[in-house]
């Protein structure tokens, strides 16, 4: 008989699942877009043999063929077999009608990532997109939060792309789904945690007592860090019109610049590329909020910049080991320099503070302890104060050229979920040359979330400018509400373009 199985959720990984209140939206999508290859014939995409290919991966991918359950007794979510685990469930084609435009592959993505994954399968979907113009096809995956953050993420690409263009692999063996624990064997590994929580105590104890100062300056530094996060944390945000309630539906952007542009305009700034970054979105929202008349003026809007805090004990694997920054975006500065470097000195604080220690001990002392009460305090006071505008990440993808089955990658654009109250979401990824943008936005509060694309292009450019000539002045403008004609109406959502033709993009599997 197979012995019964279960694996517990990190006290971060189970914080996801109550943002979203275990309804399976709060999602982690990717678009990358393929050039033909073996997978294509005729203009059609194999899904069987992408299926097949799949399989094969999956042993190193355990958490892809587990769904979660609530423990015996009670208890707290657990990983578990899924003892129905059926792959063309999770692995799927749709196809975009003639001439497969990007803007159509925009809104099919879009659409994919609005519907939310079935909380009792494993939360994971691939799609498999046929009919894009010029002859490629587009992969678009949808990963729960509380599987993956935006490190682990790359890392689970990793493990389904290749660096070589050979299109053969092994068939995937055979695979027998283990049973779920019964009350019984819960409680037996709860009694050994139990005990070995205790000697992990009476050990920590000790050395405590043998390095009293050292674990004072830790116990110290960490509580200022924390101390530092949640005063960034409480602090008033900005009002805009982003931060309303929100819907299910989503529209999608996707925008690339060259990476050797961006570093060199970083060494130029002496600056990061993350300044950079942030700087290029803190431009693209002063156009995009100006020429609508929704400035907030000379008020910063509050973001959050998640940061790694993984270590090499920890290594890179499934879930989430995060934290995160809370900085201002200068939305209202004028100067493009001066905004990147209103955003540096941020960073460079931040650096030198590090608060997001103090995130990172709370979450490592709920998983040590088995206490779920800290992370269950944060969700419920971040859901209820809503601290901050937007988030925005940036996450350093492959330098190399990566393969599907033979299927050179050209294009890999990172999606994050919207969590309520937050309109859009900027997350970056660097991949063979070119820094890849994918923008979030709700569908009602961004109708032209288009025209915010383009206006990061524009701050890209006057960014640019501005460091060839420091010390050229950026011309002052009147106010938007002065100049005629400066007030847009908002482009209306594009509601229908696909159903308007008659087409249902989700085939039959």
């Amino acid at each position: 008989m197979t012995k019964a199985s279960y694996e517990r959720l990190s006290a971060q990984d189970s914080s996801f699942l109550r943002f979203d209140g275990g309804r399976g939206e709060l999602n982690i999508c990717a678009v990358a877009l393929f050039e033909p290859g073996p997978l294509v014939a005729g203009g059609g995409l194999d899904v069987e043999r992408l299926r097949a290919y799949v399989a094969s991966r999956l042993p190193l991918l355990p958490r892809h063929r587990q769904r979660l359950a609530t423990a015996p007794l009670g208890g707290p979510p657990i990983w578990v077999d899924d003892g129905r685990f059926d792959l063309a469930h999770h692995v799927r084609r749709a196809a975009l009608p003639a001439p497969g435009s990007p803007r159509l592959l925009r809104e099919l993505a879009g659409r994919i990532a609005s519907e939310p994954l079935d909380p009792g399968r494993p939360l994971w979907e691939l799609w498999g997109i046929e009919g894009l113009e010029g002859g490629g096809f587009a992969l678009v995956a949808k990963v729960h939060h509380c599987l993956v953050d935006g490190v682990s993420g790359v890392a689970l690409a990793a493990q389904l792309l290749s660096a070589t263009p050979e299109s053969a692999f092994e068939p995937a063996g055979p695979w027998q789904p283990r049973p779920p624990p019964d009350w019984l064997d819960f409680l037996g590994d709860g009694l050994a945690g139990a005990v070995q929580l205790s000697v992990d105590t009476v050990r920590g104890a000790a050395q405590a007592l043998w390095r009293p100062q050292a674990t004072a300056a830790g116990v110290a530094e960490a509580t200022a860090a924390s101390l530092a996060a949640l005063r960034a944390g409480l602090a008033p945000k900005a009002s805009t019109p982003l931060n309303q309630p929100i819907g299910r539906q989503r529209r999608l952007e996707l925008r690339s610049l060259e990476l050797a542009e961006l570093r060199d305009l970083r060494k130029r700034l002496d600056g990061s590329l993350n300044d950079v970054v942030l700087a290029l979105v803190a431009g693209a929202l002063h156009h995009f909020l100006r020429e609508r008349g929704a400035s907030p003026g000379r008020r910063d809007l509050r973001v959050v910049v998640p940061v790694d805090t993984r270590t090499a004990v920890d290594g890179v694997r499934a879930g989430n080991r995060v934290s995160a920054w809370f900085l201002g975006l200068p939305v209202g500065e004028r100067d493009p320099r001066r905004r990147f470097e209103q955003i540096r000195a941020q960073t460079r604080e931040l650096k030198r503070r590090r608060p997001e220690q103090g995130v990172d001990l709370f979450l490592r002392f709920a998983d040590w302890s088995g206490l779920s009460l800290l992370p269950n305090l944060g969700v419920s006071l971040v859901q209820w104060l809503q601290p901050y505008n937007l988030i925005v990440t940036n996450v350093r993808g492959p330098d190399v050229p990566l393969y599907l089955l033979g299927a050179r990658l050209r294009e890999f654009y990172p999606l994050l979920p919207l969590f309520e109250g937050q309109g859009l979401a900027v997350a970056a990824l660097s991949y063979l040359g070119r820094l890849h943008f994918g923008l979030t936005g709700d569908w009602d509060r961004v109708p032209d979330l288009e025209q915010l694309g383009g206006a990061l292009e524009v701050a890209f450019r006057e960014l640019r400018e501005r460091a060839e000539n420091p010390e050229r002045r950026p011309p002052q403008r009147r106010p938007v509400r002065e100049r005629r004609g400066a007030r847009r109406r908002p482009r209306q959502p594009l509601a229908g373009t696909l159903e308007a033709r008659g087409f249902d993009p989700i085939l039959s599997r």
